[in-house]
């Protein structure tokens, strides 16, 4: 069994600000996205929380009117905001009882090429079980297996993707075929620590059966260090991963012994974030760290592929580690510089625009 996971970061279409050639650039409009909705959820509003809000919707042009380039208000019962032709914006609400409605980013179409590109990687991968993250929806891997995979003979018999916390539809899912089935999922979505959700996504467990081998395949996207405060993200990472070992530990206990963890963790082996995974007494062992593995010259797997940019992993219980053959990297979907100065990518990609994903794919051979 091949198991890959892949950052496709959405297959047809993107929030606006994510869909920018340099993430910095929408890094502002993704920071008050987060700050306007959190503030908008307070009842009542004090005069310091109504003048924050509408600095936060000036910053994404929704202030005097309900759509800008970036995001829409929508105001369905109730009104929020007083536009009175003479003198300026008001926040009408005394609170989040006051009315019906939010903020929500605009999306558009990912560029053709780069669909198409994706679609390359998932085939060159030839993964058995698949681990998506940043997918939008079950339809759109649907969509994308029925009208990209199929005509390059890389369809897949089954997928799964549980909507979760993450309102930019950016969610994790996983693409299952040769023999192997889903026997079961269990979602996490509603896990809470101090009143608040643990997981930025979720963090669903597939349990999938390949003739007489089950294997439980846990997803990961874990909060991101793009926008928020550093040690705010810092603490709610590493929340994530602790959550992630109790489910790993809970599962072994209860005799499940071939277990692999897959996904975007967001940060570098070394972090305190990742400690419960990575230290603290875990048996869990990278593939990048197997004398199996594949290496290309470069340590990382994001964007250029340097040390600090290692962020996407699979992790395995001993009992996989003692039946890999082979590991890997594919990173030719992601843009290595004009002329892949910095690394060969796709000869399709004449452009940074054009590239699968920042991130490059990583995949597993287990001889179960």
């Amino acid at each position: 069994m091949i198991i890959g996971s892949f950052n496709v970061e959405n297959l047809f279409s993107r929030v606006r600000a994510m869909n920018l050639d340099d993430w910095a650039d929408g890094r502002g409009i993704l920071e008050e996205y987060s700050k306007v909705n959190a503030r908008l959820q307070k009842d009542p509003y004090s005069n310091a929380d109504k003048q924050a809000i509408l600095d936060g919707l000036s910053s994404l042009g929704i202030d005097q009117t309900d759509e800008s380039r970036w995001a829409i208000l929508r105001q369905n019962r109730g009104r929020l905001l007083k536009r009175p032709q003479a003198g300026g914006v008001e926040v009408a609400a005394n609170g989040r009882s006051d009315w019906i409605g939010w903020v929500e980013l605009k999306r558009e179409a990912v560029n053709e090429v780069a669909t198409q590109m994706t679609a390359r990687v998932i085939k060159d991968m030839n993964a058995d079980v698949l681990a998506v993250i940043e997918a939008e929806d079950r339809t759109s891997l649907l969509r994308f297996n029925d009208q990209l995979l199929e005509p390059l003979n890389a369809r897949y018999e089954h997928i799964m993707l549980i909507d979760g916390n993450d309102e930019r539809g950016i969610d994790v899912g996983v693409l299952v075929r040769g023999g192997t089935t889903i026997e079961s999922i269990v979602s996490h979505v509603d896990d809470v620590s101090g009143g608040k959700t643990i997981f930025s996504r979720d963090c669903p467990e597939f349990l999938l059966k390949s003739g007489s081998s089950t294997v439980l395949l846990m997803v990961n996207h874990l909060k991101s260090k793009g926008y928020g405060n550093a040690a705010d993200s810092n603490a709610k990472r590493r929340a994530q991963a602790q959550r992630i070992r109790d489910i790993y530990d809970q599962r072994r206990g209860a005799g499940i012994d071939q277990i692999a963890i897959v996904g975007d963790l967001n940060d570098t082996p070394d972090s305190n974030p990742l400690e419960p995974l990575l230290q603290n007494g875990s048996d869990l062992q990278d593939i990048f760290d197997l004398p199996s593995f594949v290496k290309d010259g470069r340590d990382g797997t994001y964007a250029n592929g340097t040390k600090g940019n290692k962020i996407d992993y699979i992790l395995l219980s001993p009992a996989l580690v003692g039946k890999v053959t082979t590991a890997g990297i594919e990173r030719r979907g992601v843009w290595g510089g004009v002329n892949g100065t910095l690394f060969p990518h796709y000869p399709e990609m004449t452009q940074a625009v054009h590239s699968a994903s920042d991130h490059a794919g990583l995949f597993v051979d287990v001889n179960l």
